[in-house]
Order: C-alpha cells, then structure tokens, then sequence
C-alpha cells in the first residue's frame, strides 16, 4: 500500500471519473482533481504531487501545452497523458516532451493502477525481481563452482558476473553488491587454481583449449576475411568485460551485436598479450625472431609494441591470406591522434582489412596512480565503467564506429587484456634486476608465498622470452601485488586500490570480443 501518494488529475470531465477516484482512494490514494490546464499548473506550483494525470483535450490551454509548463517547474515529476485519440504525431510529441506513459480512453480502473504502479515503484520493483533474480543465480554459480567449471564454464560465469555489475549500477541500494563482490572473489580464488592446473597444457596442446591470444586472429578474424568480408579489427587496450557491457548499448542503433569470450595469455599485460594477438604466436617465438624486442623496458609501452603491423602481416602470410589492397594498421595513443583519425576516416573504406589500436583504457589505469583526481572520480569498479562509457560517448573512437556502421565493414572488437583492483600485498624477494611490474615479475631468485602467485621457474615452459639467464617469472593470484619487504606497509597502502594488470583473474585474463554487423 503506498503512504500518502498524491494524485493531480486534471480533465475537463473529472466529475464522470468519480468511480475511478473512489478505487484509487480505497487503494490509499490521495486524489486531487482539477478540470483545466491553469489550475493544474496552479496546483503544482502551491502542492506537492507524486504523479499527474492530464488530460490530452481540454478547453483552454490543452494537455501538451500544460504538460510543457508542469515540466518547466517539476521536470522530476511524472505525468500521465491520457487521451481520445491514437493519433501517431500526438503520440510522438507526448513522447517527445517527456511523458511517463499514456493511456487511450476510456480506461479502466485496473490500467489506471497498473500504469501508477509502473511511474511510482517501478525501482521498488526492479530491486525485488533482481534480488530474485541474482539470489537464483548465485547459487547457480556457486554449485558450478564447486563441480570444478571447464574453461567454457568461467567464460560463462564471467560474463554473468560481469551483467550482474552492470544491472547493480543503476540499483546501488539493493545491498546485493558486497554479495557480489564476495561471490567474484571467491571465484578468482577458484580461477587462480584452474589456471594453475590447466594453462601449461593449454599452451602446448595436451588437453582441450579455449581461444588464446596468439590465436585470436586466427579464431576469430580470418575465417570472416576468408569469407569476403570487409573487417575493422579494433583492439581497445586493457578493457575488461563488464566494461565493455557498458560500452555496448550506445552502439544498438547502429550494429546488431554479438558476443564472444577469449583467454589472454600469461603475463595478461601489453608487451606480451597484444604482441602474442598480432602475431599469432607465444611471446617466447617472438623472441627468437626478434631478439632486441625484449632489451628496452616494459614500461615503454610503444617500443615493446613497435613491431605490431609488421607480426600481423606475417601471422596473415602463415594464414595464407592475401589482402588486397594492401591492411591498414592505425595505432592511437593520444587525443590528437584520435581526432585526425576519424577526420580521414573515409580513406579506410576502400581496404578489407583495417586494424586499430586504441589506448585510453590502458592510460587511464596507468594514470589513476599518479593522479588523485583520476583516483577519486574512479574509485571503484563501478565508477571506472562510468568514467570509461563517459569517454567512449564522446570520444573519436564512437564517430569512427559510426562511419564504419555506414559501410559494409563486420567490426570485430577486443582487447589485449584486462586489469583487477589491487586490495592485498605481497611479499616478494628477488635481485635488483628484477621487472617492477605489480601484478607479474620477472628475475633471478624470485621467492613468494606460493599462495599469492603462481611461479614459473622455466620459461620455456610458459613460451615467454627467457629475460637473461636464470630469470623466471611470477603472476599475482586474486587481488595480490607483489611488494618488496622494504617499507612494505608504506608501498602496499600507496598502491592499494590502483588497478593493475599482467595477473591471473578473470577480470585480467577472460575479455570481451564482440561482433559489430552495421544496421544500414
């Protein structure tokens, strides 16, 4: 039953509705009934209503005009057109100035409530059926989780808990989010053992494998190049799934969307992911072929990339695909190169394959460290989506997207890997050569808790580059970073809550790739 709401109803026939009043009153509705546009506007100027009904035709100033000046002065308040007529352009301007919802004469006591109900506890019921909704499907998780899931299976739940971020996003108040976030991380304990126990064999193909990055091209590009299809491969550096969910609605008026999961490689950071997905082979065959990629240092993102058209041309030759004219590689690493490039974008459609490469995700993470601004307008998952959608809705990268959507191009979009908030440190020893990355290492003597990382003393076995002699490497489990013991309390809290990548989650290692088929 609701307290005290209030009800304006204003129609020039308000004494024939007496019974409709009477029912809403039995119900525990106050109703306030007026016959012009003037006094209704009048009312809600002096009262406070929690919904308006308006008549469409009444003498004087009619429904739509009262309608524009109830909204000038409550723009927050709901208003129900009624009318006479289902005329399309009366409907269209109704819609257009904001109504809530409308109903067609004569109505009934049951559509009244009905449409009352739907303006003024919609999120009441939102909140019921999600909780419903979410209850039913964490347990569903959990005994999947427990059964011992296929990488097939994470990829589902991912990608499920990943929509179940999303959807809480515009439900904050339903206490469901410390459960998810309890659930998530339970299952990144569980994610940490699978690849434990299943990667090493996924790489050399002793058991059933999901598509990895070195595959990627493979798996998912050429089959639609061999079918003729123009392609723009887009890889967004560093976005996570739930991310890309967010992303993904903006995009339905444009492309039919589909969906599609793969692995990244270990570590799940650019110099080894992104180069293993244009290369189309591990990080340790690229070494051998191009032994001074590894010399310079990881944190210069573009020179450990350097090489990134030239490693797709020659996975495309292995493929046996000949393209012509000539793949178009555009790399995008700042506002200005954005900008210029949706400026020319038109000179892109006359070629089959077009890859891009666009880095504001993967800035953004990095830049969250250094910027307190950043820190506090990001401080969480759910504000990194909304930061992230903020960009991409006015970014060049959407105008591409749109222009693409006006040709006959299937964009395949992705991303290299994704990156997890960090919330625990660990202890790691090693040499003073050792990488500085906080969510992988790589070095001589590294030592840590077995419990926090999995450790890889033979790189070959992992197919990454050796990086000198008896160097091997660690990756963070769970929400871990690796911090020295050195001033550890100091370091762990400066770096507690940065969002990192190069790890073992699902947020890091399970990405989005989404299938863009224009509307045109």
């Amino acid at each position: 039953m609701p307290d005290n709401r209030r009800i304006l109803w204003a129609d020039d026939e308000i004494e024939m509705l007496e019974a409709h009043i009477l029912f809403l009153n039995q119900r525990g509705y106050d109703v306030v009934g007026v016959t012009n546009g003037d006094d209704a506007i009048h009312r809600v100027s002096e009262e406070a209503f929690d919904v308006v009904f308006l008549d469409e035709h009444m003498p004087g100033r009619d429904g739509l005009e009262t309608l524009a000046v109830i909204k000038d002065m409550r723009p927050d308040l709901p208003v129900i057109m009624i009318t006479k007529s289902e005329e399309e352009t009366l409907m269209e301007e109704a819609i257009g100035a904001k109504i809530s919802d409308y109903l067609t004469k004569p109505v009934n006591p049951t559509q009244i409530l009905s449409a009352l109900k739907k303006v003024t506890q919609r999120q009441e019921f939102e909140r019921r059926s999600a909780t419903r909704d979410y209850l039913a499907e964490f347990r569903q998780i959990s005994e999947k989780v427990s059964e011992g899931p296929t990488w097939k299976d994470w990829m589902d739940i991912h990608a499920k808990l990943s929509a179940w971020e999303v959807e809480l996003d515009s439900m904050p108040d339903t206490g469901l989010r410390q459960s998810l976030e309890g659930q998530r991380a339970e299952c990144n304990t569980e994610f940490g053992k699978f690849i434990e126990e299943n990667y090493e064999d996924w790489l050399w193909d002793r058991a059933d494998k999901p598509p990895l990055s070195a595959s990627f091209v493979e798996h998912f590009v050429a089959p639609k190049l061999k079918e003729g299809r123009n392609v723009l491969f887009l890889v967004i550096d560093c976005l996570r799934f739930d991310q890309w969910l967010a992303l993904e609605p903006m995009l339905y008026d444009y492309y039919t969307v589909t969906r599609d999961s793969y692995y990244s490689i270990l570590p799940s950071a650019t110099p080894y992911a992104r180069n293993a997905l244009f290369a189309g082979i591990f990080p340790g065959d690229i070494e051998a072929e191009f032994p001074d990629l590894w010399k310079r240092s990881e944190d210069d993102e573009f020179s450990s990339n350097r090489f990134e058209r030239q490693f797709l041309d020659r996975q495309l030759d292995r493929l046996q695909l000949k393209i012509e004219p000539e793949p178009k590689y555009v790399k995008i690493l700042d506002i200005d190169e954005a900008n210029a490039t949706a400026r020319k974008v038109q000179r892109y459609f006359n070629n089959r394959l077009v890859s891009m490469v666009f880095n504001f995700v993967d800035i953004l993470a990095h830049s969250r460290a250094q910027s307190d601004v950043i820190k506090e307008i990001t401080r969480n998952e759910a504000a990194y989506r909304s930061v992230v959608r903020a960009w991409f809705e006015h970014s060049s990268l959407f105008q591409i997207l749109k222009a693409f959507a006006q040709r006959d191009f299937l964009v395949i979009v992705t991303t290299d890997h994704g990156s997890i908030r960090g919330l625990k440190g660990a202890r790691v020893v090693s040499d003073k050569e050792a990488s500085t990355n906080l969510r992988y290492k790589h070095g001589r003597n590294l030592r840590v808790d077995s419990k926090h990382a999995l450790i890889c003393r033979r790189p070959e076995k992992f197919r990454l580059p050796r990086r000198g002699l008896n160097a091997n490497y660690i990756f963070a489990k769970e929400a871990y970073y690796f911090i020295y013991p050195t001033n550890f309390h100091k370091y762990a809290n400066l770096y507690k809550d940065s969002f990192q990548h190069g790890g073992i989650s699902l947020e890091e290692m399970i990405l989005p790739v989404a299938f863009l088929e224009p509307k045109r």
